[in-house]
């Protein structure tokens, strides 16, 4: 463990895939941790699991369903009771459902907004004035591909991630002179559970573990730098 055992972050769906990942990453160096998703059983895992792998070092959890304003502000209060300062902030909540704009279900893109959009910018709006008072601090909001390349059965999951990528350039601008850093994840096709059924071998997907390190490794750059936009691909490229 390095010596940042007084940092903090907090990552909106951290049970499982690369937002667990990037909690790991951070923990290994110290970090304490404020996540959130809509089970709590697999948060209390989480929290168990982590804590004992390790120790001395504190995973804050609240059952939360961002898709809900009322629930943002909800976490955002909460975060604000357990840490005094906020060093990374990472957006990661997100909701994936097929479909062809013409075809996929009444209200997918509304629930995609809701859940990959709004969250993100509730969020944000609440507790980034934190970091703007301390004058430091790192935002990450997980993008994807989508956000820039349309795919079949894309739908309503790539125009939310469209937002997504828009709304974090909009936040780049305004937080440069706060001196908050702010960057976007585009990861390509990552082994977690949206690609659940998928007959392909696991060698064909990025490792959630890679994205971790990655986003770690923009955080660990020194003040004067700040990655912009970070795009990973799959090294057979996308599916």
């Amino acid at each position: 463990m390095n010596a940042e055992i007084n940092k903090t972050i907090v990552v909106t769906g951290g049970t499982k895939g690369i937002g667990k990942a990037i909690i790991e990453a951070f923990m290994e160096e110290g970090f304490s941790v404020c996540t959130c998703s809509r089970n709590m059983e697999e948060l209390d895992e989480l929290k168990s699991t982590l804590e004992l792998k390790y120790p001395g070092q504190i995973v804050n959890v609240m059952k939360a369903d961002l898709s809900d304003k009322s629930a943002c502000i909800a976490f955002g209060s909460f975060v604000h009771t357990v840490f005094n300062k906020i060093d990374v902030l990472v957006n990661n909540t997100g909701f994936f459902t097929p479909g062809q704009l013409l075809d996929e279900a009444d209200g997918a893109l509304e629930v995609m907004i809701n859940t990959n959009l709004y969250s993100a910018y509730h969020i944000s709006r609440f507790l980034l004035p934190s970091m703007v008072d301390a004058k430091t601090g790192h935002l990450f909001n997980l993008c994807s591909i989508a956000s820039i390349t349309p795919y079949k059965n894309g739908g309503s999951y790539s125009i939310s991630k469209y937002a997504m990528f828009g709304m974090t350039k909009v936040l780049r601008e305004e937080m440069k002179e706060h001196n908050v850093r702010v960057t976007a994840i585009l990861p390509g096709a990552t082994l977690t559970s949206s690609w659940e059924g998928v007959n392909l071998p696991g060698s064909r997907f990025m490792k959630p573990s890679d994205v971790g390190q990655a986003v770690f490794s923009c955080w660990k750059l020194s003040d004067h730098t700040v990655v912009e936009e970070l795009l990973l691909r799959p090294q057979l490229g996308d599916i």
